[in-house]
């Protein structure tokens, strides 16, 4: 390799080398050594975090061109790297309480993430390909880490067998693109893309890309590729499933908007309309599929459905604000998830897990402090004025809007105000519903210290949401200067 500058790689190489030492001590120690663990991975992502604003997030490709750092990637990483932390952070005393202590559960959470962050900074197929397939991997094991149950073998196997089928479509999709334009590396498409003697080259070039969409789609649980999401949510263990909820979405958006905004940047009108039907259908599907739910976890799935049908919208925008808007919104997303699935892993009783909406019956009178945090956090989610999660969808809604989408945007709010139903309902059988046992125990420290951040989160950005607005545009900003340099 030419280019052998490691400054942009080393958070990634510090991700990598803290994992695997941690991999040694479980070996050595075995499963007695998973709560040391769990928390050294927590401090290990956080000073991951830091290392990641100690190198700055200026423009620089490196690894000969394979890998980009700029703001677009610090911010996704950071997105990353925070959930990471929570996700470990709410797993801790439930795998004890499910009897599923494994020291290898923390480790398989950061390799994900590893792969994570290699994919938001890939600026080559292969290397796309390779921060993919590190996190799939551990996905699958992840899913179907609860060996004595058939349900968590169930959805690892849905999981691994769906997985394997998009990252096939993946694979054939860079075949096809390499094929007509002789290379994976992004820079070098671009300029491809504007060289065209023939249709047939556009044209090959432009099934290649649409192999690539749908594989990611699959990854970020877009409808029509969202059949594996609600068995794998309500199949594996929560901790596992709120990991799910959390970060690997944010990591295949982030990659989708490089794949669409660099190589394929000359084919927007292409792409831009498979995104909208992507964005249609999925929040058709996050919205309606939902209402019928009794499941808690099944109906978050959906809801997570919808929340990337909502993400795309700004997707298709295809402009600046865009960009900026899907910032904002992953991030309250990603505020609100925690927060939610922080509440929904305290429910037990007499020692059992529960999920069944039906369990939340008057849970204001049994346990206020989760009742008032899940309807908050419930009423964020459904977008009411003037919680966090209203902004987020007024910002993708108004870039819609300002790209001249007036059919996407209001069939956005349509379906918004659907969805607030299946949301609500949760409220309603918690406050005026008969009350049942009271739910187990005290609330863990770790628990209680992310509902509340999650609940200031979704108030104080009320407070102040200029300060992220700003932000994310300077990102989404440096992100299309990105782009004008890979081209």
């Amino acid at each position: 390799m030419v280019d052998f500058n490691l400054v942009p790689v080393l958070p990634e190489l510090f991700l990598a080398m803290i994992t695997m030492g941690l991999l040694i001590v479980g070996v050595t120690r075995g499963n007695s050594s998973t709560d040391v663990i769990s928390w050294a991975c927590v401090l290990g992502a956080a000073i991951t975090l830091v290392l990641s604003f100690g190198i700055g997030w200026d423009y620089e490709v490196t690894l000969n061109n394979m890998f980009v750092m700029d703001k677009f990637a610090g911010f996704m990483k950071m997105l990353v790297l925070l959930g990471i932390m929570a996700s470990i952070a709410l797993s801790v005393k439930y795998i004890y309480q499910e009897r599923i202590v494994r020291f290898e559960y923390p480790i398989l959470i950061m390799l994900a993430g590893l792969g994570m962050m290699f994919m938001i900074s890939s600026h080559n197929l292969l290397a796309l390909y390779m921060g993919l397939e590190l996190q799939s991997l551990s996905l699958y094991v992840l899913a179907a880490i609860r060996r004595n149950s058939l349900r968590s073998a169930e959805a690892g196997t849905k999981y691994f067998i769906l997985g394997a089928l998009s990252s096939g479509m993946i694979l054939f999709g860079i075949s096809l693109v390499y094929g007509f334009t002789g290379s994976i590396d992004y820079s070098v498409i671009a300029e491809s893309i504007g060289s065209f003697e023939t249709v047939l080259q556009q044209l090959g070039l432009i099934v290649g890309m649409v192999f690539l969409l749908a594989g990611l789609a699959f990854k970020i649980s877009a409808a029509p590729f969202h059949m594996w999401t609600p068995d794998v949510y309500e199949g594996a263990p929560t901790s596992v499933t709120a990991f799910f909820a959390i970060v690997p979405k944010v990591a295949a958006m982030a990659v989708l908007i490089r794949l669409l905004f660099e190589p394929f940047g000359a084919l927007a009108s292409e792409w831009s309309q498979i995104i909208i039907l992507l964005s249609v259908l999925s929040m058709t599907v996050g919205a309606f599929a939902a209402l019928v739910q009794k499941s808690i976890k099944r109906l978050l799935a959906y809801s997570s459905i919808g929340n990337m049908g909502y993400a795309l919208i700004g997707v298709a925008a295809a402009s600046q604000i865009g960009i900026s808007s899907v910032a904002i919104y992953l991030l309250i997303y990603v505020a609100m998830t925690i927060g939610v699935f922080a509440v929904l892993l305290c429910m037990r009783r007499d020692g059992i897990a529960t999920d069944r909406i039906s369990d939340f019956s008057g849970l204001s009178q049994t346990n206020p402090t989760l009742a008032y945090t899940l309807a908050i956090l419930l009423f964020s989610m459904s977008g009411i004025p003037p919680m966090a999660g209203f902004f987020g969808k007024f910002f993708v809604f108004q870039a819609a809007v300002e790209a001249e989408m007036y059919a996407l945007a209001i069939f956005g709010v349509v379906t918004s105000v659907v969805a607030a139903y299946y949301y609500i309902r949760v409220v309603k059988v918690m406050f005026f519903d008969d009350p049942m046992d009271a739910v187990d125990g005290d609330i863990p420290f770790s628990r209680r210290v992310l509902m509340l951040l999650s609940v200031l989160f979704v108030f104080g950005f009320t407070l102040k949401p200029n300060l992220l607005v700003e932000s994310t545009q300077g990102i989404a900003g440096s992100f299309f200067e990105t782009s004008e340099n890979a081209k």
